[in-house]
């Protein structure tokens, strides 16, 4: 399945909440349309269970780069910037096909025989939202090249918040306050920010993986730009790598069709409740949480993330945005 296709029927294995009731987060119910899937929450008729299990199995090639994200922090954003750096800034040469084909999510049905059927002479360009645990095992070897994009996360979970409202296949919010305790009990599709990007930290030592953070692509695109063009041994010369940043900034990506996924089905995404791409912003947090939210919000990032020394910008005032 791919981005552009409707939902399918759940072709079985993993569990609905109904049958798991009690497995999540103290007894609470995730999402209503999620699936515990081995103590990660997949979507129904989405991801498969079925290639989650089959996943950590597959044979990894030197040349693969997988772009690895969190929901709602930079993902399409950064797999516009790896195919054009692969395309060497020719913006015709990604015309005419969805990013989302060029760059598949590994977790999707059907996903399989396209990773594994593409050919030998380009390198395979894969996205997840998977956890460290469940990755091919080749990559937890040093085999092929991982991009990590991590965004501050209160702005990752209010992005995710609108995005609850146009994703047709996730539940519909009842309010802020309640998706909020959501996301931070880790009932979501990703499950918790800080189990995700604490295990990969954490094992970044087995991985050849690259950091890069939202904030940073707002503040400096060009520089993240030559930062992943170093790391995937890419050279670009100037007018190429000039093309490259103008047409990964946001304000082209959202006219984009290839990369602003308009052509999703409807099944999909409700393209009359929002858009992928909002705001491309830092600071939007502070529309939303209450005083009490975010005092609760700074007391547990300082106790999750005592031990991992990442720091993150939090608003607008700390970007300021160049080349």
């Amino acid at each position: 399945m791919n981005c552009c296709q409707e939902v399918t029927n759940e072709d079985g294995q993993g569990k609905s909440w109904s049958e798991s009731a009690g497995e999540g987060t103290a007894g609470q119910a995730p999402d209503v349309r999620l699936i515990l899937h081995r103590g990660f929450y997949l979507i129904p008729g989405v991801n498969s269970p079925v290639v989650v299990d089959q996943i950590q199995n597959w044979e990894i090639r030197d040349s693969d780069i997988f772009l690895i994200t969190y929901p709602k922090s930079g993902t399409i954003w950064m797999q516009q910037i790896i195919i054009l750096i692969e395309a060497k800034g020719n913006a015709m040469a990604t015309a005419g096909k969805p990013n989302c084909e060029r760059m598949p999510w590994i977790e999707v049905k059907g996903s399989e025989e396209t990773f594994l059927q593409a050919p030998l002479s380009s390198p395979r360009l894969s996205v997840t939202h998977l956890p460290y645990r469940l990755l091919p095992v080749g990559l937890r070897q040093k085999k092929a090249k991982i991009i990590y994009v991590a965004r501050n996360p209160k702005d990752a979970l209010v992005s995710y918040y609108h995005f609850h409202h146009f994703a047709a296949v996730l539940e519909t919010p009842k309010d802020f306050n309640d998706f909020f305790e959501k996301f931070m009990d880790g009932r979501v599709y990703g499950n918790a920010w800080f189990e995700h990007i604490k295990a990969y930290y954490s094992h970044k030592d087995e991985m050849n993986i690259l950091y890069v953070t939202y904030e940073d692509m707002i503040q400096d695109l060009r520089s993240v730009v030559e930062k992943v063009c170093s790391f995937l041994d890419r050279e670009l010369t100037d007018s190429q790598m000039a093309s490259v940043v103008e047409h990964a900034r946001f304000n082209n990506m959202v006219r984009n069709p290839s990369a602003n996924y308009r052509q999703v089905s409807a099944t999909l995404l409700n393209q009359q409740r929002g858009s992928f791409m909002r705001k491309g912003t830092v600071g939007d947090w502070k529309n939303l949480f209450s005083v009490a939210q975010s005092e609760r919000f700074d007391k547990v990032f300082k106790e999750e993330m005592t031990d991992v020394p990442l720091s993150f910008k939090w608003d607008l005032k700390e970007v300021s945005p160049s080349g």
